[in-house]
Order: structure tokens, then C-alpha cells, then sequence
């Protein structure tokens, strides 16, 4: 379980293809904290740590999450949103977030708004995305949770205060680029429910 907000920015320094599963190599400031079999979230994707090395840690990434996530167009020298798992008893300064991606939504703009940045956002894979964004509930965009500021069938967008744009890879996303979304688990449950 995570809570959204990024503790560091890692790079990715190495890909491996294997069969239909990617390891990829991850330098982060925490490195020397780590253990293998921990779960850190990668662009809001929680993956195992399988190895660690003297620079840096190495993940598995299988079909599924290949295929409901950007993780697989990563390359090498991007940039990647961690978070370790949240302890019991910390504050939760986020919401609640499994670090189960959704799905992906493309970008649609960004606007600097003097003083923050407006992210818009389309989600065309989901069809339940109309249901699940809710206007001021909470969205995890590579894995950084956020207040949605305005939503419409399925395209929403949130606003980026200067911190979270210089101290996470918002600073890279520009209009094209696609991004992790997971949406608010109560949602998820109040929508299951109904069916």
C-alpha cells in the first residue's frame, strides 16, 4: 500500500528483455536502504525488487502490467516517480493507493498557470473512467496522487504546484505523453457494487 506522494526521483539505467517480462535496472538515492523482495512503486506500479546491486536495484515487470501501464515504453535515462510502501502508523499525506495502474491516459495539454501547472488528461481505455473520476476526488497520476480539478466523460485534469513539477517526472510530460492512472479504490468498489 502507498499513499501517492513520491519519496525520489529514480533513473532508469538498464533493460532486459526476457520471454515477455522486462527487468529493468533502477538508480535511486535510497538504494543503500533497500531489500530484496521490498515493494517500491515505479511511475505508480508496484514492483518487487529481485536484485540489488553496488549502483542500483533490479525489478521485474511481467505481460500484464506491460500491457496496463507505460512501464514498457520507459527508456533507458528517463526519469521514474519511486515510492517505497507506506509503514503503519505514518501519516497518510496522499490517499490510499494500491500501486495497481488502471490503465493509461494521454496527455492533452499543459498550462502553466503562473504559480502551478494545469495537466489534462484523456482516458480512452477505460470505460468506466466517466464513473471513476470524480471532480475534487482523488486520481493517482504516475503514481502521484492528486485532486481532480475538473472532469468530463472520461477526460479530466489537475493542478500541479511548482514543488511536485520540479521534484517528480511531471517535468517531462507534455502533451502526447502517456501516463499511469489509478483511480480511487472506493470508487472501484462503490462501481463494482452497483453492478
Amino acid at each position: 500500500m502507498f499513499t501517492g506522494i513520491i519519496e525520489a526521483e529514480g533513473q532508469l539505467v538498464g533493460i532486459k528483455k526476457e520471454k515477455d517480462n522486462l527487468h529493468l535496472s533502477i538508480k535511486a538515492p535510497f538504494l543503500k536502504q533497500l531489500k530484496i523482495d521490498q515493494s517500491i512503486a515505479h511511475n505508480g506500479v508496484c514492483l518487487t525488487v529481485v536484485d540489488i546491486k553496488k549502483d542500483h536495484y533490479v525489478v521485474t515487470s511481467i505481460k500484464e502490467t506491460l500491457l496496463r501501464s507505460n512501464i514498457g515504453k520507459l527508456k533507458i535515462g528517463d526519469a521514474v516517480n519511486l515510492e517505497r510502501c507506506m509503514k503503519m502508523g505514518d501519516r497518510i499525506d496522499g490517499h490510499l493507493v494500491q500501486g495497481h495502474v488502471d490503465c493509461t491516459a494521454i496527455c492533452t495539454g499543459v498550462k502553466n498557470e503562473k504559480g502551478s501547472y494545469l495537466f489534462s488528461f484523456e482516458c480512452k481505455e477505460d470505460k468506466d473512467a466517466k464513473y471513476l473520476l470524480v471532480e475534487k476526488g482523488s486520481v493517482t497520476v504516475n503514481g502521484v496522487s492528486l485532486t481532480v480539478t475538473t472532469c468530463n466523460d472520461g477526460s479530466f485534469s489537475v493542478a500541479i504546484i511548482p514543488y511536485t513539477f520540479d521534484n517528480t517526472n511531471f517535468g517531462e510530460i507534455k502533451k502526447g505523453s502517456i501516463v499511469n492512472i489509478e483511480f480511487d479504490i472506493i470508487g472501484k468498489y462503490v462501481i463494482n457494487t452497483l453492478r
